[in-house]
């Protein structure tokens, strides 16, 4: 699945279940995003999960960031 510009997505945090992290879609390239993350504007590398999914580290990058694929979009 691949990111859409005006959508939101969405994952839990490892750490604690009620933390959601959420990143809207402002728009993209064929390889990163502008996305808003905690009320900034961002601009996000993308990679391939290992489903086959686009994903993206909100957060950064360290042993428990959050990571936000296309395949979670938020309701």
């Amino acid at each position: 699945m691949k990111f859409e510009a005006d959508k939101t997505y969405a994952t839990r945090s490892v750490c604690d279940h009620d933390c959601v992290i959420s990143v809207t879609v402002l728009k993209r390239t064929a390889k990163t995003i502008k996305a808003l993350v905690r009320g900034a504007e961002k601009t996000l590398r993308i990679f391939i999960d290992m489903d086959g999914n686009e994903a993206v580290r909100p957060w950064g990058s360290y042993s428990m960031a959050p990571i936000v694929t296309a395949e979670r979009v938020a309701a």
